[in-house]
Order: C-alpha cells, then structure tokens, then sequence
C-alpha cells in the first residue's frame, strides 16, 4: 500500500473526516424527511444523543439550521424539531434548452427566491451567457451581503450532447454546433466566479422532482420530463442513478414505431417538438407554448389530438422501462400547465390498462408535482447536495 494512499485513509478516519460526515449525514436526513427533533434524528442516524446533540448546536451556530416550535407529547419535556434554515444557504441553477433559458436562485429547503427567463428559437452561446452574466448580477444585488455570501455555487442542466439535437428540417443546426467546442464548465466558472456542476438536464428535473416533490414517495421510479424533447430519469434504492457518463435515464432514445412503420426514437414521438411542428402547419406561432400557460387551453384542437399520441407513447415507454427494472412507479412531469400534465397523466393510465402486460407487474402512474423549473431547480440542487449533503443514498435517509 503507497504512503499516498495510506495518508487518504488516515485522513478519512480522522475525528474531522467523521464529523463532516456526520454533519451531512443529519442535514441529509432534515432535507428528507422534514423538521425532526434530535431524539428522531438520533434514531435515524445510529449515532448518540450527546453527538447529535453537538453537532447540531455546531450547525445551529453556523446558520445552517433553527429551531421550530417546541412540540410536547403526553409524558415528559417537550421536544423542538430542528430544520434546515431557509436562508443558511443559497444556490443558483441554469436550465438550458431548446426554447428557453431558466434561471433560478434556490434556498437551503429548494424554495426559488429569484427567477429569470429567457426565451428563443434556438439556444445562441453568446446570447445565453449574457442573459446568465445579467441575470446573476441583478439577483445578487437584490440579496443582503450576509445573504450573497451564502450563495455556494451554480448547477446546470442542459441536454446531453445538445449539439446533436436540433431539428435537421431547420435552420438551427448551426447554433446547435456552436455548443460543440464549449468548455461549459470552465466558461461559466470565468464568468460568474462561482463553484459550477453540471447535469444532463431531464436527470436534473428527476433530481428536483425526488428531493423536493412526490418522488420522495417511492424507493424505485422511472421520471419522464416532456419538454421541447422528452428525457428522463432513474431512482433506485431512494437515490438518482446517473450512471457511468451522467447519462443514465436517456429515456427519450427508446425505440419506437413511426406512422409509416419506420423505426424512431420516443423523442420524435412524445416531445413538445411534435406540437410545435403542428402548430406551424396552420401558421400558429409556437412560441406562445412557451410564453403563455393559457395558450395550451386556448389550442385544444391541436394539443388534444398530441396528448393522445404523447400518452400512447408514454404507456409503451413506461412497460418498457418496466421490463429492464422492476419499477413500483413512473413519474410524469413536463414545461406544461399543471391541468394538462394531469390529463396526460390519466390519458397514460387508461392506456397502460390496455397494454399487454406479461411478465410484467404493473407500475403505478403519477403526476410529478415541480413542472416548468424542475429542471432549473435540479440543477441548483446539486452545489447544495455536493457540499452539504451526503453522496449516495444510506439506509438512513429512508422514513
């Protein structure tokens, strides 16, 4: 064994190494779980009364958690549940896509403070950083000092290999191809100053969806976010599972049939992309999709008849999903309103029903709860979770 490594060990043993874990341990398991008292966390944690109790006047003091009202039970003192504090620490999120820009700046419980937004036909570089230059700037002079220096860093969410997703039959190859020979990371860090990590921008949204929304519900789900194009993500064992490459959850590239029989992928049959082209084919604007919920409602003609081939798709998706990992639920969500996210939902339900389904115990269907920011949410998540919260997915973190 290399005295570099024996040094690494030594360091992961020493009283420090234990106690930031432990730290992160007890802030992982209020992100969780919600406002516990120390008794709980102690419980949940394997660890003592008196350690607990230290490190949480240690993060009390910090900033980083309060007290909420004491709670008294029927025998003996009452207890006070502590909570993470809203203000303790912020964090910005991008969501880059194929028709807007989301800019989000979360606290330490994920409730968005400040919000931008920033529309387009196709994702322009320079146009994107310039709205992220301004938008940081803008938010961060509207933040008290103590609050701006709490701000641990900035997440981005964008399509994996976003260069090789525009739609051929446009004229947007060319901005797409721009994103090739960007350093996304480095360019960002240079402009803003600040720690970045980046992410596949549908794992983003399920990583929204499972720390703040309903997927704390289920131990093992599959995640579909309609967007401009679907993606997707995967939880196993109450954790999003990235993969190898961040990758994982790739779900728009799932075969499917196209209307002449040829062979596709469900991202060229379930994407919002699919109503945008429609709407086109009767000179309707689709960009109002984007800029005013109420125009989904507004143009039920066309969006009925693509909620009704989405949802076909979806079903089909879900079984597939289903067939590789024994999922007890699938997760929809999508940059929609909530009333339609909720008849597509019953849509994919009713047409599950009619699938053959052998072999295969059924999922349940739900209705993902963050919509349009999810994406733009996820990605703030991750300089919270990276510097505060534990990595992975202990037996712990589970009610």
């Amino acid at each position: 064994m290399d005295d570099g490594l024996i040094r690494s060990i030594s360091v992961g043993l020493s009283q420090k190494g234990v106690r930031d874990h432990n730290e992160r341990l007890l802030l992982s398991l209020l992100q969780r779980n919600g406002p516990m008292p120390g008794s709980d966390l102690s419980r949940l944690a394997g660890l003592s009364p008196p350690t607990v109790s230290g490190i949480l006047r240690r993060l009390e003091t910090e900033g980083l958690l309060m007290r909420g009202d004491p709670v008294r039970g029927k025998v003996g003192k009452p207890s006070t549940p502590m909570r993470l504090a809203s203000n303790g620490v912020f964090s910005f999120g991008l969501k880059i896509g194929r028709r807007s820009a989301d800019l989000v700046l979360i606290d330490f419980n994920g409730e968005p403070r400040q919000e931008r937004q920033l529309t387009y036909a196709s994702p322009v570089p320079a146009d994107i950083f310039r709205f992220l230059d301004e938008g940081i700037q803008s938010i961060t002079l509207d933040m008290s000092t103590a609050h701006a220096s709490r701000i641990c860093g900035l997440g981005i969410a964008a399509p994996f290999e976003m260069w090789n997703w525009h739609d051929a039959s446009s004229r947007s190859s060319d901005t797409f191809a721009q994103w090739k020979d960007i350093d996304l990371k480095s360019t960002v860090q240079d402009l803003t100053g600040l720690p970045v990590l980046l992410m596949n921008d549908a794992t983003a949204a399920c990583q929204a969806e499972h720390t703040y929304g309903r997927g704390r519900e289920f131990r093992d789900y599959a995640y579909f976010f309609i967007g401009a194009f679907i993606g997707g993500g995967v939880v196993l064992n109450n954790s999003v599972f990235e993969g190898r490459q961040g990758n994982a959850g790739a779900l728009g590239s799932l075969r499917s049939i196209g209307p002449n029989g040829e062979s596709m992928q469900l991202v060229d049959m379930a994407s919002i992309h699919q109503l945008e082209l429609r709407l086109r084919e009767v000179d309707l604007d689709p960009q109002q999709l984007w800029t005013d919920p109420e125009s989904w409602h507004a143009l039920s003609r066309y969006v009925d008849p693509w909620l009704g081939q989405t949802a076909q798709e979806l079903a089909k998706a879900a079984l597939s999903t289903c067939s590789v990992i024994d999922f007890e639920a699938i997760l929809i969500d999508g940059a929609f309103p909530a009333s339609v996210r909720e008849d597509l939902v019953n849509r994919v339900r009713r047409y599950v029903v009619n699938q053959d389904t052998r072999g295969l115990i059924q999922p349940v269907i739900e209705a993902g709860s963050i919509g349009r920011k999810a994406r733009a949410i996820g990605a703030a998540t991750r300089p919270v979770g990276a510097q505060f919260m534990l990595n992975g997915n202990p037996t712990a973190l589970r009610n």
